[in-house]
């Protein structure tokens, strides 16, 4: 049988789907840069071997998938060409892949990874279920019956994708270095709309949501009354957060979730519709629900002496005043300092005056320098620009963040796409 040799392997899509692989006894291998990177790490734990980028890593018994980072003038992927080796693009060979079984995309502007995440949870407790999560987590059944994965609508990737179901979370302008505006993303959206087979489920909540139009039927859940699926009596305990659900105005039952905040039902919603469009019983979704343990990055918690630490992805102006109000549900008597890196120069200048509504909201601020992208012109755009419009706002460098101590018995909110990571850590080694 030949090997799966993966151009890129460190990539969160790409090492997700080299796990599949692997689980479903494909020999897998791969390349990639020699710096280290989380998604590796599971890799790594199930023997799958990476090596350094080299044109001596093609054979000619190999199935290539190259990452849609590396183009033509990549070394192994001209090795690959001299040798007449058929080399797949990632997109194109999840396309293919995903068609031997029931597959759900789940897509959205915001909570595409957490919406993920629970729904392989709950569907692959109850039925054989394969999975492909954007934070590097992939798992493969051998007699799978469901796929469910991750689909990005940054430069239209998704529409690589003809699924049997899609999820659509909500439309909202992001990447601006590629859309135009929040109706250039609703046309990606409805583009995928017409691609799916078999039904969408869509947060009827959403404005751009409601004027979705497909070939298959569109099922909408969220707060408001002409939802298919709506949360009704939302309560909050210490514990989670307990809420009734009807369908089309007829109670469907009761359901609890270990998370906080309005996206976090609106998450469960997505997955309780899906699920009943897929006749699981409502005692196995609920069952399931309350034993999710979240995705990477998203509201990871840690407790150190008197202070609660938490790493977020959050790194749009919407994700992090879904994350700030979720964190004073969870912790209503602690005060919230947000510890906040922003991710690329375009995304900050788009949304400069957002960011800063959004971070008002917690008791304090300080803010990283941008993590810039190497494609984008910086220009004149610094950190003490968004410091300018949060009052007392501070800029904080990594050798200063033992500063952070002065916070006890307060929530320690570290947020961003960049590598904010390193903040935490750095925070964390000055406790030790």
């Amino acid at each position: 049988m030949a090997i799966f040799h993966f151009i890129g392997i460190k990539g969160s899509g790409m090492s997700a789907l080299a796990q599949i692989l692997h689980d479903m006894k494909y020999d897998v291998q791969g390349s990639d840069v020699e710096k280290q990177f989380f998604t590796q790490i599971p890799l790594e734990n199930k023997g799958i071997p990476i090596f350094p980028f080299n044109k001596e890593n093609i054979k000619p018994n190999q199935n290539v998938i190259v990452s849609a980072a590396y183009g033509a003038e990549h070394e192994e992927v001209q090795e690959a060409e001299h040798l007449n080796i058929s080399i797949t693009k990632y997109p194109n060979f999840l396309g293919d892949f995903i068609q031997n079984f029931t597959s759900v995309a789940v897509t959205g502007s915001h909570g595409k990874t957490s919406t993920t995440g629970l729904l392989s949870h709950v569907l692959g407790a109850t039925y054989p279920t394969s999975y492909l999560i954007g934070d590097g987590t992939g798992k493969g059944e051998e007699d799978s019956k469901y796929f469910v994965f991750e689909a990005c609508e940054y430069r239209r990737h998704f529409l690589n994708y003809k699924p049997d179901y899609c999820i659509m979370t909500n439309v909202d302008f992001d990447h601006p270095d590629y859309f135009k505006d929040v109706n250039d993303v609703f046309s990606a959206f409805q583009e995928m709309a017409m691609q799916v087979k078999k039904a969408i489920v869509a947060c009827g909540d959403d404005e751009h949501l409601q004027g979705i139009h497909a070939n298959v039927p569109v099922v909408y859940y969220g707060y408001g009354e002409d939802n298919d699926f709506q949360a009704r009596n939302v309560s909050v305990t210490s514990n989670g957060t307990t809420f009734d659900v009807y369908v089309r105005n007829h109670m469907y039952g009761t359901f609890t979730i270990p998370g906080f905040g309005k996206h976090n039902v609106l998450n469960a919603l997505a997955v309780i519709a899906l699920c009943h469009y897929e006749n699981v019983p409502a005692e196995d979704v609920e069952k399931h629900l309350r034993t999710f343990q979240g995705v990477k990055r998203r509201f990871t918690e840690k407790k150190v002496d008197r202070q609660i630490l938490i790493d977020d992805y959050a790194h749009h102006p919407t994700e992090i005043a879904a994350t700030i109000e979720a964190t004073k549900q969870k912790y209503p008597d602690n005060q919230i300092v947000a510890i906040f890196q922003p991710h690329t120069f375009t995304r900050t200048k788009a949304f400069l005056h957002e960011f800063a509504e959004a971070l008002k909201q917690a008791d304090y601020v300080y803010l990283c320098d941008i993590f810039g992208s190497a494609r984008e012109n910086a220009g004149n755009l610094t950190i003490e620009d968004l410091q300018a419009l949060i009052p007392g706002a501070e800029v904080l460098a990594e050798s200063e963040v033992e500063s952070l101590r002065k916070h006890q018995d307060c929530t320690l909110l570290f947020m961003g796409a960049g590598d904010i990571q390193k903040f935490q850590k750095a925070y964390e080694q000055t406790l030790a």
